[in-house]
């Protein structure tokens, strides 16, 4: 009996907020020299990143597709493009649309973003028949202060409580929230578009680690990937703030690289005559 390793049909992409502080322009570099096959450009302060010419520019000078935009969501970005949330969606749309990338990476609003929040899911799924884009809502997890829980987002953080039609699964963010990622993969089914590969120890920080560096299934989860036929985009979305330089900071992409792969191909084996 000889065993076949199938080669996945998810791609393993970088996204540029793994390399943090470094630039949107050397997170491009990274990709092309460490072999990641995309990356997924999170859009924020870096002016590179809110211009899709210039990231049209950096995908041709490196060779590297662009997988995903990551509309700016968080709390730094709030001025980014407009401080109106549905016109920072038609931009990051319109960014994909022009440099070619299938997914927009949102997600769910904050709870005082409430008129934004009314209509999101019903917002999301109108955007979404507008063009061949996919907009894919990401899990997050509920903020705490000491023994209290803050519901921060709404409609919910839990994927399993909005009706969107196209999710991301963050496996950083089921550490923070203490979900069952497995469950939670599991229970999303066909809706599940995109992935962010990091992992938690289930503290309530947002580490984003390394996978295998946390308690987080993610060996498990990339398995299951592979066994479903997963054919989107798993993307590389680490913590290398404290990396003290270039080798360091491409020493944790690497393993990271190392571990989407191994596990993504292990799973895609299967055993012949």
């Amino acid at each position: 009996m000889a065993a076949v390793v199938r080669v996945p049909g998810a791609k393993v992409a970088l996204s540029t907020a793994s390399c943090y502080p470094e630039s949107c322009t050397a997170a491009f570099e990274m990709c092309a020299d460490l072999g990641f096959d995309g990356v997924e450009v999170m859009v924020w302060t870096d002016p590179v990143s809110q211009d899709p010419a210039a990231l049209r520019g950096l995908s041709d000078r490196f060779g590297v597709p662009i997988l995903a935009i990551h509309a700016p969501c968080l709390l730094l970005t709030q001025r980014v493009w407009s401080t109106d949330p549905w016109v920072k969606l038609v931009r990051a749309k319109e960014a994909a649309e022009q440099v070619g990338a299938p997914t927009v990476v949102v997600h769910p609003p904050f709870r005082w973003q409430r008129d934004y929040a009314k209509g999101f899911v019903e917002g999301i799924a109108r955007m979404q028949g507008e063009t061949d884009v996919t907009f894919a809502v990401e899990n997050m997890f509920p903020w705490r202060a000491g023994s209290r829980e803050i519901a921060a987002y709404l409609p919910h953080w839990d994927l399993l409580e909005l009706d969107a039609p196209s999710v991301t699964l963050d496996l950083s963010h089921t550490a923070v929230s203490g979900s069952d990622a497995v469950a939670t993969f599991e229970a999303l089914g066909d809706r599940l578009a995109h992935v962010h590969l990091a992992d938690g120890l289930g503290s309530n920080k947002d580490e984003h680690l390394v996978p295998g560096r946390g308690a987080q299934p993610c060996a498990e989860v990339l398995e299951r990937l592979a066994h479903n036929g997963f054919s989107g985009t798993v993307v590389l979305e680490v913590n290398t703030r404290r990396a003290v330089n270039r080798d360091e900071r491409e020493a944790d992409l690497v393993e990271g690289l190392a571990f989407a792969r191994l596990n993504l191909a292990t799973a895609a084996g299967e055993t012949v005559p």
